[in-house]
């Protein structure tokens, strides 16, 4: 079942925790390739310097202002691609970034879109390892820019349920950011290999955005 916008018209920090387990597809001309969502992390507002709002609306940063369920696709640091899931009313601006996935459909093709340019043999690429990190997995699953600004809840690039077991949760601060670290708005699944960074010891705590 493909995730409805009423999934991600909610507060930010529940939207990740809920993510948790859902399945990122993307359907491309080589054939579908997806995964399970196993790490992720909240951009709440204006008011987070770490969010891409802080300064204000920007050409940029306009899905983030749209209504929820959308897509936000960027280029980070001029070298990967990040993708987002927009949350929140239609106006404030939130989004969950998904750092890593489980691969599960599509193995091979995402083991040739990872080893493109690399000089190395799909072969040699773990499945744990093809995306573990949010460049990875966009790689991996074939998103770019082309993506920034589809519909999640329906189309070639979407977040399905598929009634995957609950997963034990861990928060933390979020990684790979240079401001806002003191917030503890990363969630992983806890027994997940795939997982980019630190964990922490499981909780089923969901943090609110007032927080």
């Amino acid at each position: 079942m493909i995730l409805r916008r009423s999934f991600y018209n909610r507060p930010t920090l529940q939207v990740a925790s809920d993510l948790i387990g859902k399945v990122l597809v993307h359907e491309t001309r080589g054939g579908l390739a997806s995964g399970v969502i196993v790490e992720a992390e909240a951009y709440i507002g204006e008011s987070d310097p770490a969010c891409h709002a802080a300064p204000g609306p920007t050409a940029r940063n306009a899905p983030l202002y749209g209504p929820p369920g959308i897509a936000y696709v960027y280029l980070n640091y001029g070298i990967h691609y990040l993708v987002n899931a927009v949350t929140e009313a239609e106006g404030w601006p939130g989004a969950v970034l998904i750092r890593a996935l489980e691969a599960k459909d599509g193995v091979p093709l995402m083991r040739r879109h990872r080893a493109a340019g690399t000089g190395r043999r799909p072969s040699e690429l773990a499945a744990d390892d093809l995306c573990r990190g949010p460049g990875n997995l966009t790689k991996a699953l074939g998103i770019s820019l082309r993506q920034n600004g589809l519909d999640l809840t329906g189309g070639p690039l979407r977040i399905e349920d598929q009634g995957g077991p609950a997963r034990p949760l861990a928060w933390s601060r979020r990684i790979g950011i240079t401001v806002g670290v003191e917030q503890e708005w990363r969630v992983t699944a806890q027994d997940s290999a795939a997982v980019s960074g630190p964990r922490r010891f499981p909780t089923q705590q969901i943090r609110s955005s007032g927080d």
